[in-house]
């Protein structure tokens, strides 16, 4: 597939084969093919580790924290559990909302917190919102320890964003789903996986081996729980689709 921008004439033109396509830049079709071009090129580019909030690395696409943003204030979970920590930007960026809102708190999974970033996240401003675990984030015993934090009848949102095998990310999804509130939402993250597969960065085997396809393997196993984007809560625009890193990402929990 090829993607041109004619911003002189306001227009995005799609080749696919011998099958042009030509939509307004204005249009929802114009910009949603203008964002896969740039989701691609910002994933090739590396875009998203050139972020930090309230001082840590957070590596994630911008509109994803924001679009889960809505979904947090909407829901006002009691627990948000994440599965990878990496330098602990996202544990933050989730505990300065639950601060700024005056409830919640973020339990952190990851199969190792390097010294320098437990150091840093425990010294943090937003550290006494935040209980890390280190340890495979599938492991019984550390799934026994995430679930001694969450007390009866608290509402608990889940975010896997560790290893992106598909069979890790399915045996995440059947552990953590046990764990998800009615409502509420396990989030699938980097399912773009699929999208990029071919590019830099990129494994032979991510066009089916990426969280988007273990999701979809859970959500036909497991009739609880249905993929289903969260509304926007606010647009005056023709865009009905986010630009995102995780496409399909959120489960929710119906039963």
């Amino acid at each position: 597939m090829i993607t041109s921008i004619d911003e002189e004439r306001g227009e995005v033109i799609v080749r696919d084969g011998d099958t042009e396509t030509r939509h307004r830049l204005a249009s929802a079709e114009g910009f949603a093919a203008a964002s896969r071009a740039w989701i691609r090129a910002s994933w090739d580019a590396k875009y998203v580790y050139s972020f930090a909030w309230m001082g840590r690395p957070v590596i994630q696409l911008p509109e994803d924290l924001l679009r889960l943003q809505e979904v947090i204030w909407a829901l006002k979970p009691d627990v948000l559990v994440e599965t990878g920590v990496a330098h602990g930007g996202s544990l933050v960026f989730y505990a300065s909302l639950f601060e700024a809102m005056g409830r919640g708190r973020v339990i952190g999974v990851d199969i190792e917190i390097r010294p320098h970033n437990r150091a840093a996240i425990e010294a943090h401003p937003m550290k006494r919102r935040i209980e890390l675990i280190e340890g495979s984030s599938i492991a019984p015993p550390v799934l026994d320890r995430v679930k001694a934090l969450i007390s009866p009848g608290e509402t608990v949102l889940v975010v896997l964003d560790s290893n992106h095998t598909k069979a890790h990310v399915l045996e995440e999804l059947r552990a953590y789903g046990e764990l998800v509130s009615v409502g509420s939402y396990i989030v699938a993250t980097d399912g773009i996986m699929e999208q990029v597969s071919g590019g830099p960065r990129t494994a032979p085997d991510w066009s089916w081996n990426n969280p988007l396809h273990a999701l979809r393997a859970f959500a036909a196993e497991d009739p609880r729980f249905v993929i289903e984007e969260p509304a926007f809560p606010f647009n005056e625009g023709v865009v009905r689709a986010r630009v995102t890193y995780w496409p399909e990402a959120f489960l929710k929990r119906v039963s």
